[in-house]
């Protein structure tokens, strides 16, 4: 390759990396980071070239669990070998940003016949569990309505234990269904413990408030 068609390819292959919206690193054997594409460095809230001279072992910070993986990238390198390594880490997100998680899937590159070839590392961010949703308030007579489905009650039973009729029965559990926005009671009960309107690991089924209200 002449010195005119390498150049040709690394702007080529740096402009393919600026476009990819995958977070990506080419760094040394060390771990030095050379070429760090946007995406990588919106990681930290900088630019590429702020990135760019670091190390990747102060960017992120391994988990205890990903020990033995470095030790399998440390050896291969020393080895030659071309295999990829996935080590789990964490690291923040900009100054004072959130903590978040992920795994850095790194690849040595190059020829085979490198001593020390070039690292490629690619960043896959652990997607956050979503928070929970708050509990949600229901009147006295849709709790016990909501246990009582939750139990397997029949409508006819769950009316008779209330006070209400039937019909009176389905207008409540078709106002939650419509306002929860779930296709029928299975689906409704599985919202209520969701929303914090049962309490999970009770049986019989038991609302929220009325536990409040029995101090337990």
């Amino acid at each position: 390759m002449t010195s005119e068609e390498y150049f040709a390819w690394r702007n080529y292959f740096l402009v393919l990396l600026d476009r990819l919206p995958i977070p990506v690193a080419v760094c040394t054997a060390n771990g030095e980071v050379t070429v760090a594409n946007p995406a990588m460095a919106a990681e930290w809230g900088t630019v590429p070239g702020q990135v760019r001279g670091r190390n990747l072992l102060d960017l992120f910070r391994p988990s205890h669990s990903a020990a033995a993986q470095l030790g399998r990238l440390t050896e291969a390198l020393r080895l030659g070998r071309r295999s990829r390594y996935t080590i789990d880490v964490r690291w923040q997100a900009g100054a004072g940003g959130a903590e978040r998680a992920g795994e850095l899937l790194v690849d040595p590159v190059g020829e085979a016949s490198l001593a020390y070839p070039l690292l490629l590392a690619v960043l896959r961010v652990r997607a956050e569990a979503p928070p929970p949703e708050p509990a949600v308030e229901v009147s006295e007579v849709e709790g016990r309505i909501l246990a009582l489905a939750a139990a397997g009650a029949t409508t006819a039973a769950i009316g008779k234990a209330v006070g209400l009729t039937v019909d009176g029965v389905n207008y409540h559990l078709a106002r939650l269904t419509r306002r929860w926005r779930v296709p029928n009671r299975t689906a409704l009960v599985a919202k209520a413990y969701v929303l914090g309107v049962l309490v999970p690991g009770r049986w019989p089924p038991v609302a929220a408030a009325a536990q409040r209200e029995r101090g337990g």
